[in-house]
This record gives C-alpha cells, sequence and structure tokens, in this order.
C-alpha cells in the first residue's frame, strides 16, 4: 500500500469525524476543516489513480480492489463540483463516510495483475467500466440526497423542529441536488451500457447473452430512464422521486457487485 493511499484514507477518515462533527455542533470552522481535509484527501486520491495509471497503464477500473477505490474517488470529486452551485454541507457527512468505506475495502482487497486484452480492447473495456462508475458515483451522491430528502419531509409533516430539521435545508433544494445528479449519472451510465454491448460482440461475439449481469444492468436503466422521463414529462418531484432513486441505485449497486464477484 502506496504512502498516497495511505494518507488519502487518513485524510477521508478525519474528514467524516470532521464533517459528523459539524452536523452535531452547527460550527463553521468544524466545517471547513472537515472540507479543506476532504479537497485534501481527493487530491491525495487523484495522486493515487494517476500514478496507478502510470504503473499499469490502464484506468485502475479493471477488478474489485481498483474499481471501489476508483468509486471512492469519484463519489468524492461529483460532490465537490455539486457543493460548488448547491452547497450543501452537511451531505458531506454521508459522502465522506461512503468514500472512506469505500478505500478501506478496496485497501483489503487483493489486487492481482490483470491481463488485459489487446490495445483496442482494453481501451474500450476501460472505458465501460470506468464511465459507469462515474455514473454510479453520481447516482450515488443522488442516493443520499434522496435519504436526506426522506428524513427532512418526515420532520416536516411531523411539525418536529428538531435535530433533523435544524440542520437539513429544504425540500426544493434537495430535490434540485437529486435531479442534477440524474442528469449528470444518466449519460455516463447509458454510454457505459452502451460500450459494455460493444464490447461483449468483440469479445464474445454477440451484442447480449441474456446473462444475469446484462439483465440487471437493462433493469437498472430502465428505472433511471423512467425516473428521468417522469422528471421532465410529468413533472415528478419530491418524495416519489426520492424513493425512485433509491430504488434504483440499490439495483445499481447489486448490478455492480454482480458484474465483478458473478
Amino acid at each position: 500500500m502506496s504512502v498516497l493511499f495511505v494518507l488519502t484514507m487518513a485524510c477521508y477518515i478525519a474528514s467524516s469525524l470532521g464533517y459528523q462533527g459539524y452536523v452535531l455542533f452547527q460550527k463553521r470552522p468544524v466545517y471547513r476543516v472537515a472540507s479543506i481535509l476532504l479537497w485534501a484527501g481527493f487530491l491525495c486520491h487523484t495522486g493515487v489513480i494517476a500514478l496507478q495509471c502510470f504503473e499499469a497503464g490502464h484506468v485502475p477500473v479493471q477488478n474489485l480492489h481498483e474499481a471501489l477505490s476508483t468509486f471512492g474517488w469519484a463519489v468524492v470529486g461529483v460532490f465537490l463540483i455539486l457543493q460548488i452551485k448547491f452547497h450543501l454541507m452537511v451531505l458531506g457527512a454521508l459522502v465522506a463516510p461512503l468514500a472512506t468505506v469505500s478505500v478501506v475495502i478496496a485497501s483489503i482487497l487483493p489486487g492481482p495483475p490483470v491481463e488485459l486484452d489487446p490495445l483496442f480492447k482494453g481501451l474500450w473495456r476501460t472505458f465501460h467500466v470506468g464511465t459507469l462508475i462515474v455514473g454510479i458515483a453520481a447516482f450515488a451522491v443522488a442516493f443520499l440526497v434522496g435519504i436526506l430528502y426522506l428524513i427532512q419531509e418526515r420532520a416536516i409533516k411531523d411539525k418536529k423542529r428538531g435535530f433533523f430539521f435544524r440542520r437539513l435545508p429544504s425540500l426544493k433544494l434537495l430535490d434540485s441536488m437529486g435531479y442534477s445528479c440524474l442528469v449528470a449519472g444518466f449519460p455516463m451510465l447509458t454510454f457505459g451500457l452502451i460500450t459494455g454491448v460493444i464490447y461483449a460482440q468483440m469479445v464474445h461475439g454477440r451484442f447480449w447473452s441474456w446473462d444475469p449481469k446484462e439483465i440487471f444492468a437493462g433493469i437498472t436503466w430502465l428505472v433511471f430512464a423512467a425516473l428521468l422521463h417522469e422528471r421532465l414529462a410529468v413533472g415528478w418531484q419530491g418524495r416519489r422521486a426520492a424513493i425512485m432513486t433509491i430504488v434504483g441505485f440499490v439495483i445499481l449497486v447489486f448490478t455492480f457487485f454482480l458484474r465483478f464477484l458473478g
């Protein structure tokens, strides 16, 4: 395990604790420290991935060890980009722990050498898995936002201005951020599935084989396509959109692990 990777985990863990402290005590200096630590972890993590690309000659998405690490990096990246527009500070209390869990599990898993296919197929597979992971990261943030939405909605319905009500933003802001994640993640998911179908044709000589991984990938795409359609055409918002996002992400996670463990 490299020094950079250890620094990445240390920054993510410290950032997670900092964000929890901010949620508890609502002190801006605590938030700033947590945010700086998350940025530091993200930059260290970017260095780790860059070194892996240089040493191995491919983007580190070829096995579960690499994919989980890259997923943690992508989740933090998506969150930091969205923070520029939404400033949803409390979300870091969920994003940082998710990234931490991802890199810690990745550090435990073995990282066996990957024998890539010929150059074109290897690059195509990298695009396929890489875009899927970025899309999953965007949906992961949407999933976390959906959880916060349901918590805040419950607090409002119960008319209890308690712990969560005082710390969570408006339902409108949460819904808007969830929609932005969906818009960002769906094209990546679509591109990932298209490249996967083409890769299957190159390797196996057929576009579709009714493999369980392919079936669940198709189901996942249909769920998010239906959600995006309903939001655009029918105007779905709020609770229904949040629940559908959560359901879709659960299926997506199952498909993700099926992809590497199946």
